[in-house]
């Protein structure tokens, strides 16, 4: 009886030290959020980054991860970033555009025509300016930008082939200006909802399309209630890794660069993903049933070339071209 006594109380130590232990490994918390489902790239990007960053900081981090707006909308979670609370976000520029201008472009209409071209952007000494600003002026951090989802094209229940074709069409946007804007100059009649509410507001006929990336499609099985997919590519969907500048700032350096070096890396594991799954999912859709057709790009460009005028953006795309371009 007293050696099972003893055995008890060792027992009962040993599991203490180790709470305690993992208690003090865990000196910062994070919560990362995404609108996409658990079988999105950019969920499984996150788990890439919350692996990595707790291995390489030994538990001082603890990350969690939250796929399909399990947090709330992007806008509830951003106003959360914005309190300081230890959280963040895969979230795109149009978002950041209300509290930095600069970061709308990331989300104009034809800015850039591949992700390569982005990447190389949101490393640069002029993205690392706005994200600066970004940090100092409205409590942002950007962990990383290079998150990439997808093109974005137009899938609706009935075929479109030219701007005219999206005349009355309600579609489904985000609720940030920029996007909003594009689906106006593009013909549509905007719609913002979370996109967590696209399939029942779909299946119930409240809005006639939405336009989105190959990834989401899929994963939200957006195929059983749309018939056809218009290529219009009109947005390359570069999205970022943005927490908290007060919870990033209370970080030792050591982990500051961890987390910003892991989001990177993630980040790139994420836009593989994406990248390597596109033809596959046009495969899948195409099997469901839905009809994919190539359009003619240049009615489109040239309908959404008034957003840059609207958002004052001429010059800023001549400068963010001459960076991808090397000038």
């Amino acid at each position: 009886m007293q050696t099972k006594t003893k055995f008890a109380a060792v027992l009962s130590s040993l599991t203490l030290a180790l709470m305690a232990g993992f208690a003090q490994a865990a000196d910062f918390s994070l919560n990362v959020s995404t609108s996409q489902v658990a079988d999105d790239p950019m969920y499984k990007g996150m788990l890439e980054f919350k692996k990595n960053v707790e291995a390489r900081t030994k538990g001082r981090i603890a990350v969690k991860t939250f796929p399909a707006g399990q947090l709330g909308s992007d806008e509830d979670v951003i106003e959360q970033i914005r309190a300081g609370s230890g959280v963040a976000l895969i979230t795109d520029g149009a978002r950041m555009e209300p509290y930095v201008k600069e970061f709308g472009i990331l989300t104009a209409p034809y800015v850039v025509d591949s992700f390569a071209s982005m990447r190389k952007f949101v490393v640069s000494p002029m993205f690392n300016d706005w994200s600066k600003k970004l940090h100092d002026k409205a409590g942002f951090q950007v962990f990383s930008f290079n998150w990439y989802q997808g093109e974005r094209n137009y899938v609706t229940n009935k075929p479109i082939s030219k701007p005219a074709d999206l005349a009355g069409v309600r579609v489904r946007t985000p609720g940030a200006p920029m996007w909003i804007e594009v689906a106006r100059a593009m013909g549509a009649t905007p719609t913002p909802m979370p996109w967590s509410e696209a399939y029942s507001a779909l299946s119930m006929k409240a809005i006639d399309a939405v336009e989105v990336q190959y990834p989401s499609l899929w994963g939200s099985r957006i195929y059983e209630v749309t018939k056809y997919v218009a290529k219009t590519r009109h947005i390359q969907l570069v999205t970022g890794m943005v927490g908290s500048a007060a919870w990033f700032d209370k970080l030792p350096k050591d982990l500051q660069q961890v987390v910003q070096e892991e989001a990177l890396k993630a980040g790139d594991y994420a836009s593989k993903l994406t990248m390597d799954s596109m033809v596959q999912v046009e495969k899948d859709i195409k099997a469901k049933g839905m009809v994919v057709t190539e359009v003619d790009l240049k009615p489109f460009i040239a309908a959404t070339q008034s957003v840059y005028t609207k958002f004052g953006y001429n010059d800023l795309r001549k400068q963010v071209n001459a960076v991808i371009q090397g000038k």
